[in-house]
């Protein structure tokens, strides 16, 4: 298994020595522009962070999950994974430490720790997504984008913990 990557840089060198590519000269263009695209996007990561780092400070994202709790277990989602179905959409290395919790105080192969494990795989970060694409792109509508995204996490919250209950 450990050849693997090495097998593919060679695989590219030669595709691009075959298609008579300047591979360095490529490779100096593209880190030329993924520079001005980091540049570009900067700000409306900044603003996700920011959102996200506010909401756990003031407190209020112990308030949402307790909000959101009742209607989350009427749909089969336990109480213990309200906050990481909450915050995936926001922030995945976020979301990554509050598996970390799940893991920590009920185990990997509890149905908490199963259900968290399929969310974390089977969702999103929609607003991390949508902020990188949309303003590369410079779409200034995004329609339904984003409450299809949300709505598709939630969907697959519900039929996560509905998988693990079952199976």
């Amino acid at each position: 298994m450990n050849y693997v990557v090495p097998v593919l840089i060679v695989l590219v060198l030669a595709f691009a020595l075959f298609k008579k590519v300047n591979v360095y000269d490529s490779f100096v263009l593209g880190a030329k522009k993924s520079f001005s695209l980091s540049l570009s996007v900067f700000p409306y990561l900044a603003a996700m962070f920011i959102t996200v780092n506010a909401l756990q400070a003031s407190g209020l994202e112990k308030y949402l999950t307790e909000f959101f709790a009742p209607p989350f277990r009427l749909l089969g989602i336990p109480e213990e994974v309200v906050k990481l179905v909450l915050l995936r959409p926001f922030s995945g290395s976020g979301s990554l430490a509050i598996l970390t919790d799940v893991y920590k105080n009920y185990g990997v192969d509890s149905y908490v720790g199963r259900c968290a494990s399929v969310i974390m795989g089977s969702s999103e970060t929609v607003f991390y997504v949508a902020s990188v694409y949309f303003a590369q792109t410079n779409v200034k509508r995004t329609g339904f984008a984003i409450p299809i995204g949300l709505f598709c996490n939630l969907v697959g919250s519900v039929l996560a913990c509905l998988l693990c209950r079952v199976m």
